[in-house]
């Protein structure tokens, strides 16, 4: 089955696009950059896809980050809300019809490529905080998804009713080298510790009894 990926280079990501290849699956990883903060993760991704030998492909959307004002992930006069995704900060970190976008473009790639479906890795923990990661949205995208063209592709979301450390530790069965997975909204070299991204990352490997390889900036 030939599946386009959409591949930020994170944690989640990685463990999908390695899940679908272990699978057998024809997958094709698509990352997409819409102007964010921490475009480093697009390297990580390519180097990933590369040493999986999975085609990847870079969509350059970064042109509409100004239209998607007010996230800190687009906008550098927001600052990176640092704690838990649990508080009411975090919601500075959506982007406004984030996934939607970015499913739209890997829904062309897949119709062009005779593709039979599109995954992405949303998990259950993302649901509170990202209104495009709920259940709800998935069913809508996917039936928007058949409706698009003649040839008809699916949404597949294996870990919607996952949370992130049933995916770490999926990711730990297959083997995935979490070391070159990035996560942290602040960019750099280093994850920086406090954002609620690198929260969500340590919490994760914790509840998996997973070892964490992550270099932070902050213990």
């Amino acid at each position: 089955m030939r599946t386009v990926v959409i591949f930020s280079g994170g944690i989640d990501s990685t463990v999908l696009l390695h899940d679908l290849h272990a699978q057998g699956n024809e997958a094709l990883a698509l990352s997409v950059d819409y102007g964010q903060r921490h475009r480093v993760e697009l390297d990580h991704a390519r180097r990933i896809a590369e040493a999986l030998g999975v085609e990847w492909r870079l969509a350059d959307l970064s042109a509409i980050a100004p239209l998607l004002a007010g996230s800190s992930q687009t906008s550098g006069d927001v600052p990176v809300p640092h704690g838990h995704y649990a508080e009411e900060s975090m919601k500075q970190t959506v982007v406004p019809n984030r996934n939607m976008i970015m499913l739209a473009v890997a829904g062309g790639w897949a119709i062009s490529r005779r593709a039979d479906r599109v995954a992405y890795a949303a998990h259950s923990g993302d649901h509170t905080i990202y209104p495009d990661c709920r259940p709800e949205f998935a069913r809508a995208m996917d039936h928007a998804l058949g409706l698009a063209d003649w040839h008809r592709i699916t949404l597949h979301c294996p870990y919607i009713t996952l949370t992130k450390a049933q995916v770490v530790a999926r990711g730990a069965l297959l083997g995935v080298d979490f070391a070159a997975t990035w996560s942290c909204y602040e960019g750099g070299d280093l994850h920086c510790g406090r954002c609620g991204t690198c929260y969500e990352r340590r919490e994760a490997f914790q509840l998996a009894g997973v070892p964490d390889p992550t270099r932070y900036r902050l213990s």
